[in-house]
């Protein structure tokens, strides 16, 4: 990969991840920001980090053992949150030495920051889900947030597009929040796509010179509704079609808003994340998008996803630095997005026959 597409690629995946959490502080907090010091995450902006730390040592596994399940290495993220968290009657996956990996290691991810009911009951329950075989009922938004970050893995497995992130939504969730996560994970997949080539140097000029006319994220979604034809025939599906409409006639209107995101459904935080990011005109007003979108409360779901799409489709640089350095957990999360980049491009653990460039890669990011 040349440096100008490593470059674009990482500022969208970093985007991707502190967009969220930019979002998940906002929406914790229904949009009143502290004058002063850190905002603090909520359960569920500390479970992305497991998550997408579980992505890396996924990757990590599949390079050293020749073999491995994403599913199988989330679900055991989730089990070292729950562990730090002191989560009742889950599976201990070691008598000693555990939870292991370096966010064990960070005193603020053991902060009681929310329950998250939907992700502890499964795993009190013993078992994962699966797409084929969901054990989780729930259709509330938790499964679509964490599994946003796989889109931006899907890019160097174009095949699978929407298909890990819906893996990591059946993990703990019914089947409408699965469809929603899949549908979401493709829609990032087209955000995070080079753009063709510009072949007019005048207009590439224009282009530089102007970062939103570069993004046409109702195309993305539109693209992803082609090409996920069987998910796009269902509740998800049929939300964004409405949500694609209304941002065409009725853009960043809080009314329309609150039609489309009536409750806590992925559904619902789906269609009005998509909503809110067609609507936005000048990437410079990312964040009175999200602070709209947490002003709507439903569980701060909607600002999450809302973070996410903006954060991907812009990049990390158009984020406010400023809102950014404030929160709680931002260095943890543009560690892990540019540790998950680094991994996928570099395995810098190195592999079962060669040595890697990083010696205490693997320590940080045990493969499983």
């Amino acid at each position: 990969m040349d440096l100008k597409k490593r470059t674009a690629l990482l500022s969208k995946t970093r985007g991707c991840v502190l967009g969220l959490l930019l979002g998940d502080a906002l929406g914790g907090s229904g949009g009143t920001v502290p004058i002063s010091g850190a905002v603090p995450a909520t359960s569920a902006g500390q479970l992305v980090c497991f998550a997408i730390e579980g992505l890396i040592r996924f990757s990590v596994r599949g390079s050293h053992r020749g073999i491995s399940s994403m599913p199988g290495v989330v679900w055991h993220a989730y089990h070292r949150w729950g562990a730090l968290q002191g989560v009742k009657d889950i599976k201990r996956w070691r008598d000693r030495e555990w939870p292991d990996g370096w966010l064990a290691d960070l005193s603020i991810l053991g902060h009681g920051r929310g329950t998250a009911p939907s992700i502890a009951t499964v795993m009190r329950g013993g078992e994962m889900g699966t797409v084929k075989e969901p054990v989780g009922t729930s259709v509330d938004a938790y499964g679509l947030v964490l599994s946003l970050p796989v889109g931006v893995m899907s890019l160097l497995r174009p095949a699978m597009r929407g298909e890990f992130a819906a893996d990591v939504a059946a993990l703990t969730h019914g089947p409408e929040a699965i469809e929603a996560a899949h549908l979401a994970g493709a829609i990032v997949y087209q955000l995070t796509e080079e753009p063709e080539q510009e072949q007019d140097v005048e207009a590439s000029r224009r282009r530089a010179r102007s970062p939103a006319s570069t993004v046409d994220i109702p195309a993305a979604v539109r693209t992803t509704l082609e090409t996920c034809a069987e998910e796009a025939g269902g509740a998800a599906g049929q939300a964004l079609e409405q949500a694609l409409a209304a941002a065409a006639s009725r853009p960043a209107d809080p009314a329309e808003l609150a039609r489309l995101v009536p409750d806590d459904r992925a559904v619902s935080a789906l269609a009005g994340g998509v909503y809110l990011a067609c609507s936005l005109r000048d990437p410079h007003g990312i964040f009175e998008a999200l602070l709209l979108a947490a002003s709507v409360g439903q569980g701060g779901h909607l600002a999450r996803v809302t973070g996410a799409l903006l954060g991907t489709a812009y990049g990390a640089d158009l984020l406010p630095a400023n809102r950014i350095a404030r929160l709680e957990l931002a260095w943890v999360a543009d560690t892990l997005a540019r540790d998950l980049l680094a991994e996928r491009l570099d395995s810098p653990s190195g592999g079962e026959y060669i040595d890697g460039p990083d010696p205490y890669w693997y320590r940080r990011y045990p493969g499983w």
